[in-house]
């Protein structure tokens, strides 16, 4: 129980460690975004998403997009309600 209280608790100090912007390019990337989308949305380059992008998954220790999303899904950051709303979108 203890390892998994230390774990939650690294998890969230990470996400916590990363910027406003990071924390919303995280949550665009998770609802399925593209890059070129991200971009869109935020009035940033493909190169400046992608540069936030390599930013979160070093800070958080990930490696894949895939885990980006399912970190975003397990620490709560993204809820299956998100997920419904934006495939009507």
């Amino acid at each position: 129980v203890q390892r998994a209280r230390r774990a939650g608790a690294r998890a969230q100090a990470a996400l916590q460690a990363l910027t406003e912007r990071e924390r919303e390019v995280l949550g665009l990337i998770a609802l399925g975004h593209t890059n070129t989308e991200i971009g869109s949305k935020l009035f940033v380059t493909v190169k400046t998403v992608e540069t936030h992008r390599a930013h979160i998954m070093s800070k958080l220790g990930l490696r894949t997009r895939a885990e980006l999303v399912k970190y975003a899904l397990r620490e709560g950051y993204l809820t299956s309600a998100d997920a419904e709303k934006s495939d009507g979108q």
